[in-house]
């Protein structure tokens, strides 16, 4: 089966079937606090740390609620998994809001 059958495609080359999307500001946020010194300012103070990446404002919104199940879906999941860790979210309750949505 040739692979045009099972992904579409737009004009410019963007998959029109994928699941889900990434956040690249998102994920260079949690890339980014996987420095020891950029995850301590983060935990000391998330506004500050967040007016510096041009989040949207419900992606801004899930980041300081902790809302596992939206977050999950916007970035790479080894990503969201050291965010949690880094802001001090201990990892039985990281997964259980994983699991339960």
């Amino acid at each position: 089966m040739p692979l045009t059958s099972i992904f579409a495609f737009d004009m410019n080359g963007f998959s029109l079937t994928a699941s889900r999307m990434t956040d690249y500001w998102l994920s260079k946020l949690f890339f980014d606090l996987q420095n020891s010194a950029a995850a301590a300012e983060f935990r000391a103070d998330r506004e500050m740390v967040l007016s510096r990446y041009p989040l949207d404002a419900e992606v801004r919104q899930a980041v300081l609620d902790n809302n596992v199940t939206y977050l999950s879906q916007r970035t790479n999941p080894y990503l969201l998994r050291y965010f949690f860790f880094a802001s001090g979210m201990p990892e039985e309750e990281f997964v259980a809001r994983l699991r339960d949505g």
